[in-house]
């Protein structure tokens, strides 16, 4: 496939075509919908190396197809790592603390591998999270958790050291190649953030309040610790532990309490109502429809006129050879070039499937998780463009997590905690004073939460700054978090020898610092919501609609989010919905706005 893309960018025919039509695209009378493609087009045509001379473009196409490579080998080694490494329970000790939900996912995990009458903890962060919240047995904590965070890094065959090192190589050279000053430079060229340097000054206007709460965060399970008379030191695989023990003690909420009222298959009505409300999408079962899995459920997705826009795969339980964590994908981008051509999307996810007829309970993380990736797929539900390069999700990479991270915001609208969060036994909705409590931690723990989460982008963003050096990718870890002043109770949420966001592909390399961007765009933007009365009023809807939704790349992401908002957005709203504190600075003795990472376009 790289060989094939290479092909095309490095068709001198078809670039001269391209360049044509870019050239002449003001005297063609072209749409701004078709300006804006030959813009993109032609950028990415030269950002590929359309115009450089035959041996410069036989060694990109060289260092492309050896990347390509060292990406599959890369993913493949995490894969092993996840299907190799499984920690099998087998006395009722070690399940000391762990709720009956995540006794039953566990005893079902292991049955399905064979092992009947045991437990299993798998090494993916859905079996791994539950585990390191619950269990009162810290040897076995710490066990899951090394676990888990050396995956890819255990100097054996499947061991993701040496291609990291490789993939940094040959990305520097290639920016090099490109006439970039280093691969960072090259990924951010077209983004919202436009250089490094404007990511860099959002993250680390972030990370300084983020590593103070992570000490305030600490010094509570610290002092909860020492009451139980544990005489420990909080250490990173007992912090999801003691933050459990944390909140129930300062907001008297029990995860525990919210989960019987988290069902899987209420959660999708409540989403697909969710679609209804703001877009007045209907979702319809079908059956007939080909699917590569059994457990697969397809719908039909219709407008409020009842046309068709597409169809939506469903794809939630873990198997073995699957891909961790959860994603959405795009089969068949929405678009009418030559005729009306719909969309086809899924949402992934890899939940623990329990017995038969037992309902499948999920945390309030991953219920978040579940509306993040369902936001995608309305990205792409809602796409009404023309060209299919410019629909749905195709969008920049410091953007495309916007209409996603907004959408998380509607699990705790009172109107789907009522409908939706039913109890699996009594189908009871979700008690008022459970949803008070849910909203008073709702900025709890957003010091780790931050944090793991900033390392990692901070990482990823120091690795593509480096340039063309050979780096020991452990090493360059430790030595950054260390300048970074990184909290020692927290690891990065992906260490780099598992960053599959940024070396099974070009994917979020120099680009995962995009969650925080788009994180600012999207507290921003449910401020809208809020200032107009309500999470489901209609007039902020349908702007959010045509100018976000909808729009797909037809405009420049800063110009369609002003469409939106009216204004350019700031960091102030992102910084309360953490819980940090947003900094007012005096100017000629007048309030001003918080100083805020600039982010509007560049010129």
């Amino acid at each position: 496939l790289a060989a094939f893309s290479d092909q095309i960018t490095q068709n001198e025919k078809l670039f001269k075509r391209i360049a044509a039509v870019y050239e002449a695209r003001d005297a063609a009378g072209l749409s701004p919908e078709q300006k804006r493609l030959a813009w993109l087009d032609y950028t990415n045509f030269v950002r590929a190396g359309a115009k450089l001379d035959p041996t410069a473009k036989k060694r990109l196409s060289e260092i492309n197809q050896r990347l390509a490579a060292l990406y599959t080998k890369f993913s493949q080694n995490l894969l092993a790592d996840e299907a190799d490494y499984v920690l099998y329970l087998e006395k009722e000790s070690d399940l000391a603390g762990l709720p009956d939900s995540v006794r039953s996912a566990a005893a079902a995990a292991a049955e399905q591998r064979g092992q009947k009458g045991k437990w299993a903890v798998l090494n993916t962060r859905s079996s791994m999270e539950p585990f390191l919240t619950y269990s009162d047995r810290r040897d076995l904590r710490e066990k899951v958790w090394r676990t888990y965070y050396s995956r890819g890094d255990h100097a054996d065959a499947h061991d993701n050291n040496a291609i990291i090192t490789e993939i940094l190589k040959l990305r520097a050279e290639r920016a090099k190649l490109l006439g970039y000053q280093t691969h960072a430079h090259w990924r951010l060229e077209n983004t919202m953030a436009g250089t490094p340097e404007r990511a860099l000054q959002l993250m680390e206007a972030v990370w300084k309040p983020a590593v103070a709460r992570v000490r305030e965060e600490v010094a509570d399970m610290q002092a909860i610790a020492d009451k139980e008379g544990a005489k420990i030191k909080i250490e990173p695989w007992d912090y999801r532990y003691y933050a459990e023990k944390v909140r129930k003690a300062k907001y008297d909420l029990d995860q525990n309490e919210v989960k019987p009222y988290l069902q899987l298959e209420k959660l999708r009505e409540g989403m697909s109502w969710v679609a209804g409300q703001l877009f007045g999408f209907t979702f319809t079962p079908v059956e007939g429809v080909p699917v590569y899995q059994a457990d697969m459920r397809v719908y039909r997705v219709t407008d409020p006129t009842g046309r068709l826009v597409g169809l939506w795969y469903f794809d939630p339980y873990a198997r073995p050879g699957k891909n961790s964590g959860a994603w959405m994908n795009a089969y068949r981008s929405q678009e009418r070039f030559d005729r009306e051509i719909t969309t086809i999307v899924s949402n992934n996810t890899n939940f623990v499937k329990g017995r038969p007829g037992d309902p499948i309970l999920i945390s309030w993380d991953d219920a978040i998780a579940l509306f993040h990736e369902f936001g995608h797929a309305l990205h792409g539900l809602n796409s009404n463009v023309s060209y299919p390069s410019l629909s749905g999700t195709n969008v920049a990479r410091d953007y495309v997590e916007f209409p996603s991270q907004l959408l998380e915001r509607w699990l705790s609208t009172p109107e789907v905690l009522n409908r939706f969060d039913l109890h699996y036994q009594t189908g009871q909705p979700i008690p008022p004073e459970l949803v008070r409590k849910i909203e008073k931690a709702a900025t709890f723990n957003q010091g780790f939460a931050t944090v793991e989460y900033l390392a990692s982008a901070l990482v990823d963003m120091k690795l593509h700054l480096a340039g063309d050096q050979t780096i020991d990718p452990d090493a360059f870890e430790r030595d950054t978090l260390k300048a970074l002043g990184m909290p020692s109770e927290i690891v990065m949420r992906h260490r780099t020898p598992q960053f599959g966001h940024v070396f099974s592909s070009d994917g979020y390399s120099a680009g995962y610092y995009s969650y925080l961007w788009s994180d600012t765009l999207s507290a921003d933007a449910w401020e809208a919501f809020t200032e107009a009365g309500g999470p489901y009023d209609k007039a902020v809807a349908k702007r959010l609609h045509d100018d976000v939704f909808s729009a797909g790349n037809t405009m420049d992401p800063a110009e369609a989010y002003r469409a939106f908002r009216g204004r350019d957005p700031g960091i102030a709203a992102l910084m309360r919905k953490r819980g940090f504190p947003v900094v007012v600075i005096e100017q000629g003795g007048a309030a001003a706005r918080p100083p805020e990472p600039p982010l509007a376009p560049r010129e």
